[in-house]
């Protein structure tokens, strides 16, 4: 059986601590005991470390050794239109398991009114979230969480731009991927709002460069199109070059 794994702000010769209400789940609800194993990382290294102290308020964990932590097969930037709250939590909940480095919320013309003025208040909550996904997923590094950004922005992205469009004409989205792949490539979606892009910014991404891709014939939910272009884009990189994408 894995071994949970916990983030933690710092280590400091040897040790690292979990304060607070994050501590008095770990000991009421998950039973953490002096004397047990877990992984814990600082969001750049992971180790392994044991219970020294598990109070109430307070864990400390003392580094045993470090750890290797995994590699991702790709690096994906999520560009997602903000949506009614309850879908957006759960797609960055699941776009953090799927293993995206990056999200970026994106106030579209669509985007409901008052959303991305109230996304701003959101945002510690929004960052426990892919925290406690992380941990829950075991993966070594949080996934970064940015101000909410005007669409205009996105023209200035580089490397593999993916516009997921609802309209016919785009191209697959396995087709839309470097033939060549490799875990360093940096892969940049974008997912529109309900209702869709407008003719104005499908156009304006697209002469920033910005590919057109489809996942196929259905309509699909803003949250459901964005995990399944990820869940798409991950497992051809894992597949490597034994994937033929033309």
């Amino acid at each position: 059986m894995a071994r949970r794994l916990f983030f933690v702000d710092g280590v400091h010769s040897g040790h690292a601590e979990i304060i607070g209400d994050d501590a008095g789940h770990l000991t009421r609800v998950l039973r953490v005991e002096k004397g047990q194993r877990y992984e814990i990382s600082d969001n750049r290294q992971l180790y392994l470390a044991e219970v020294e102290l598990a109070r109430r308020e307070q864990v400390v964990f003392r580094v045993v050794e470090k750890l290797d932590s995994s590699v991702a097969p790709v690096r994906m930037h999520l560009f997602a239109a903000i949506i009614k709250f309850d879908h957006w939590e759960w797609m960055i909940e699941k776009a953090t398991e799927l293993g995206v480095e990056r999200i970026t919320p994106v106030a579209a013309i669509r985007t409901e009114h008052g959303l991305d003025r109230a996304a701003v208040k959101r945002s510690e909550r929004w960052k426990k979230i892919l925290r406690e996904s992380s941990q829950q997923c075991r993966r070594a590094s949080l996934p970064l969480l940015d101000a909410v950004m005007p669409l205009r922005a996105l023209v200035e992205t580089q490397g593999p731009r993916l516009l997921l469009d609802e309209q016919t004409g785009g191209l697959p989205l396995l087709r839309a991927l470097p033939e060549e792949r490799t875990g360093d490539d940096l892969v940049s979606l974008a997912v529109g709002p309900e209702g869709g892009w407008t003719d104005a910014e499908r156009a304006m991404l697209i002469d920033a460069g910005w590919k057109g891709v489809t996942l196929g014939p259905s309509i699909l939910r803003a949250e459901t199109a964005a995990l399944a272009a990820l869940s798409v884009i991950a497992a051809a990189y894992v597949a490597g070059p034994d994937l033929r994408l033309q």
